[in-house]
C-alpha cells in the first residue's frame, strides 16, 4: 500500500457541484461568479481550488477571501474577488455542515469488520476489532482486541495498534450559541486518520480524524499508551511521545520529535524537527527545532533547570539577607 503524504484536501466530491445548486441547497444568496464548479469542502487552513470554504467573523473575512477557496459561504455581503463565488447566508456554520451531511453522510455498519474495508495479506487482526466502512488497512499489520477503526481510515504496512486504541473519532469542534439553551453546535468531521508505514500505537490511544483533512501519524513513529491526538495534527516521521501526551488540533510535530510523559501541546502550532520536551511540559506556541525543552510554559531546560535551583535557594538567601535579631538581655 502506497500512502501520500499530508493529503489535506481528503473532502472531495465524486462529481464537481454547480454553486446554483449550492445556493438552493442551502438557502443563500449566490454573489460573484455563478458558473462555478466546487469540486470538495475544507477548512481555511487547507483549501485549494475548487474548495468551499466557510467564515462567520469579520475579522476572518480577509484571510478567506484571499484564500484559495472557490466558493465561500460568509454571512455579510461584500465585495467579491475576481474568480469566487459567496455564498451569503445568516449561519455559514449551519450550512457548512449541512453540505458535509449531504456529502459524507453516516454509514451504519452491520458488522464488526466493513465488507468494503481492504485489509493487506499478512494482517492479523485480534477478536472484538471494529473496522467500519471503507477502510484500508496495509500489509502485516497486527491490531490487537477491542480496537476501534472509524469509516474511512487508512493504515499502512508494519502497523502495530494496541488493545483498546480508537481512530477517527469526530474532531472536538463547537460553535457556541449563547441564546440557547443547549448552547454548542458540532462541526461534523468528513475528514480521516492515516497511519503512515511501521507506526505503533499504545492501548488506549485516542486518535481523532480532521474536521475535512486528515490526522496524520508519520512513518516509523512510536505511540506509548493512552495519548491523545487531535483533530487535523499532522505528526512527523519517527517522532516518540511517551505515556499521557495530549496533542491540539492542527498542531504540527516535525521529524524525529521526543515528547516524553504528560506534556500538553495547544492547537494551531509548530514543534520544528528534534526538539525534545521533558515531561509534564506545557508547549503554548510554536517552538524551534533542535533544543530540549521543560517547563509550563516550556522554556529552554538548562535555563529552567538553573531557575528551580535558584526558586529552591530562597529561604536560604533569605536568612542570610534578613538574619534573626537576637534579644537584648
Amino acid at each position: 500500500m502506497v500512502l501520500l503524504r499530508q493529503t489535506y484536501n481528503y473532502m472531495q466530491f465524486e462529481q464537481p457541484v454547480s454553486v446554483q445548486w449550492l445556493s438552493e441547497f442551502t438557502g443563500a444568496k449566490l454573489v460573484g461568479d455563478h458558473n462555478q464548479l466546487a469540486t470538495g469542502i475544507n477548512e481555511i487552513h487547507k483549501v485549494t481550488k475548487g474548495d468551499i470554504s466557510f467564515v462567520d467573523f469579520e475579522k476572518y473575512y480577509d484571510k478567506c477571501l484571499n484564500s484559495a477557496a472557490t466558493v465561500i459561504i460568509i454571512n455579510k455581503e461584500v465585495a467579491c474577488p475576481d474568480g469566487k463565488t459567496l455564498l451569503v447566508i445568516n449561519d455559514p456554520f449551519s450550512a457548512y455542515v449541512k453540505i458535509v451531511k449531504h456529502f459524507r453522510p453516516f454509514e451504519p455498519a452491520t458488522k464488526m469488520i466493513s465488507d468494503s474495508a481492504v485489509i493487506g495479506e499478512g494482517t492479523h487482526i485480534q477478536p472484538g476489532v471494529f473496522v467500519g466502512n471503507h477502510v484500508r488497512i496495509g500489509e502485516h499489520c497486527l491490531i490487537h482486541p477491542n480496537v476501534t477503526i472509524y469509516d474511512h481510515c487508512v493504515i499502512g504496512n508494519n502497523v502495530v495498534i494496541h488493545a483498546g486504541v480508537v481512530l477517527g473519532a469526530d474532531a472536538f469542534y463547537f460553535k457556541r450559541r449563547k441564546e440557547r439553551e443547549v448552547q454548542y453546535d458540532k462541526l461534523v468531521s468528513c475528514g480521516r486518520v492515516i497511519i503512515e508505514d511501521d507506526v505503533e500505537i499504545g492501548a488506549g490511544t485516542t486518535i481523532d480524524k480532521g474536521v475535512s483533512g486528515d490526522t496524520i501519524i508519520g512513518k516509523g513513529t512510536k505511540l506509548d499508551n493512552h495519548i491523545h491526538i487531535g483533530h487535523g495534527a499532522v505528526i512527523g516521521k519517527n517522532c516518540l511521545f511517551a505515556a499521557q501526551v495530549g496533542v491540539g488540533g492542527k498542531a504540527i510535530i516535525e521529524d524525529e520529535v521526543i515528547l516524553w510523559g504528560q506534556v500538553g501541546v495547544s492547537k494551531d502550532l509548530t514543534i520544528g524537527k528534534g526538539a525534545v520536551v521533558y515531561a509534564q511540559s506545557g508547549v503554548p506556541a510554536s517552538l524551534e527545532g533542535g533544543k530540549i525543552y521543560f517547563g509550563s510554559p516550556v522554556e529552554d531546560a538548562k535555563s529552567k533547570m538553573r531557575e528551580l535551583s535558584w526558586i529552591k535557594r530562597i529561604p536560604e538567601l533569605w536568612e542570610k539577607l534578613n538574619p534573626p535579631v537576637k534579644d537584648e538581655e
